[in-house]
């Protein structure tokens, strides 16, 4: 009888230790999703910004002859930018694609930046009916793939407490759960955005 019961026991153990396991490993499988599914959010946003290029360059090349350079320089950082979202996209996460991504937006939006500046030099260019509504749908996808980048990288930061966390460090190890990379705003921008806007009277 009491071999019967250690072995109930024994048994007992290994079925809430497997159940335990797998619980863990659900876990860390659901968390890595919700990051993806999350980069896939931003993929959206990004391609709806890349769409959006080529009809301003367009606008503005009527009017910009003189700033071949620049529109130039914009339509090549939008080919870079979208090979970084493709081998970003190939493997959401991964630090190396992610610093590509974030390098080859960082490209873009400092080409945007000054397309953007230089076209405050043309009063006729601004006053267009079809440049003033890509600017509007431009800022506002831009605002689009901010909240998407953030949701993005708080979905990261859960996946990635959760695998260093004990227990689950200990299945993160053992089925090869890497760490996923927060995609970062370029310093550039990074300093735009956190600079105070200078109020002068």
């Amino acid at each position: 009888m009491s071999m019967l019961f250690i072995l109930l026991l024994i048994v007992g153990v290994a079925v809430v230790a497997v159940l335990w396991g797998v619980g863990i490993y659900n876990g860390l499988v659901t968390a890595r999703n919700a990051f993806r599914n999350a980069f896939a959010q931003i993929d959206v946003q990004l391609l709806r910004r890349f769409d959006l290029i080529p009809n301003l360059v367009e606008t503005a090349k009527g009017y910009m002859s003189h700033e071949r350079e620049t529109l130039e320089a914009v339509v090549a950082a939008r080919s870079a930018a979208q090979a970084g979202l493709s081998a970003a996209k190939a493997n959401p996460g991964d630090p190396d694609a992610m610093a590509h991504l974030a390098a080859a937006q960082g490209q873009l939006n400092a080409g945007l930046g000054r397309l953007l500046a230089v076209a405050e030099a043309y009063p006729d260019l601004k006053a267009n009916q079809n440049m003033m509504q890509l600017t509007e749908e431009l800022t506002s996808t831009e605002n689009k793939v901010a909240f998407a980048r953030q949701a993005y990288n708080d979905a990261v930061m859960a996946y990635n407490n959760k695998r260093e966390m004990f227990p689950s460090s200990l299945v993160a190890g053992a089925f090869n759960f890497a760490p996923a990379a927060l995609l970062d705003v370029p310093a550039e921008k990074a300093a735009q955005v956190r600079e105070a806007p200078k109020v002068q009277f």
